[in-house]
């Protein structure tokens, strides 16, 4: 109930109701409906592999979730979503305890679906706290390696428990954590990974919306404009890191077109040994789940709606020449 009591900060609205309508026209309204709304807002259930989970699918289905089923999944990738809003109890985090499931965002999953990760391969999670996706990538393929990297010191502990909430202890021996500059590891890791997952960090337009106080408001505003230029770096730093004929996705949590469309752009149009991936066929067949904004370069975006109150989520892929 608490989420329900939080109050939206009247400066971020104001700004996003300024760039947005410039930016979505009128999408923007209806993506504003869902986005100042909490007691809206939908979570899914990704059910851990490494768990039986035999019961926990009986109360999902008995509180009338269904699961997001598509020809393109891996068998191995459970994700339960319902139409109404709510959220499925969660787990608590006890040390030598492996959870059953993780609440999140059903948007969340469509980077790693588009990473498309095969079994063996060595993996980068470049900003990967708190550690969902690397989760979710987890359920989809066993990688030969996996990087999961986060360099904010309290989100990488954050990291760290999520891990140990969900892999046991024998399967963690293909995983490595660590805290570096992602700017820095294209060059210290050159063509070293088949995949990379640059999930950066953003104006998250979700959390910014309930800003605590209008100092922070203003600062986080303020932040907005500096954040493309470390986007494009990791991005470049990604693309470093990456091996011929490797793919990354880059995602982010905001609508904002200077996070999104621009950072992609400039990277194509300044580094010329990757292409740009068309998702089309993915927006296709998961329109059903999702609602994508139209004519959206280099990439999807997934605008919340009633009763598909996910996202956003901007995805985009790019493979290495």
């Amino acid at each position: 109930m608490a989420r329900l009591k939080r109050q939206i900060c009247r400066l971020v609205l104001d700004y996003f109701d300024k760039t947005y309508t410039n930016e979505l026209g009128d999408q923007w309204q209806t993506v504003r409906e869902v986005l100042t709304a909490p007691g809206l807002w939908q979570y899914a259930v990704l059910l851990n592999n490494f768990q039986n989970h035999t019961e926990t699918r009986k109360h999902l289905r008995m509180h009338g979730y269904d699961q997001l089923t598509h020809p393109t999944f891996p068998e191995s990738l459970h994700c339960y979503i319902n139409r109404n809003p709510g959220k499925f109890p969660g787990q608590r985090h006890q040390k030598g305890m492996i959870k059953e499931y993780y609440i999140l965002n059903a948007s969340s999953i469509l980077p790693v679906l588009a990473l498309d990760v095969k079994h063996g391969e060595t993996v980068l999670d470049m900003c990967a706290a708190p550690g969902g996706k690397s989760i979710a990538l987890l359920q989809c393929a066993s990688p030969g390696h996996l990087h999961c990297n986060e360099p904010d010191f309290h989100r990488s502990r954050w990291l760290q428990e999520t891990l140990e909430s969900f892999v046991p202890l024998p399967h963690r021996n293909v995983i490595s954590t660590t805290e570096l500059d992602g700017r820095l590891i294209g060059r210290t890791n050159a063509n070293t990974y088949h995949k990379v997952l640059v999930d950066a960090p953003c104006s998250n337009d979700r959390s910014w919306l309930f800003s605590s106080d209008v100092q922070q408001a203003a600062e986080r505003i303020s932040q907005r404009r500096t954040l493309p230029a470390i986007q494009t770096e990791l991005l470049r730093s990604a693309i470093a890191a990456l091996r011929p004929g490797g793919s990354l996705v880059y995602s982010t949590c905001t609508l904002s077109q200077a996070e999104n469309s621009a950072v992609v752009s400039n990277i194509l149009n300044s580094c010329p040994d990757v292409l740009p991936v068309d998702l089309s066929d993915m927006a296709n067949t998961l329109s059903h789940e999702f609602t994508f904004a139209a004519n959206v370069t280099h990439g999807l975006l997934v605008l919340p709606h009633k009763g598909k109150a996910w996202g956003p989520m901007f995805v985009s892929k790019l493979i290495k020449l």
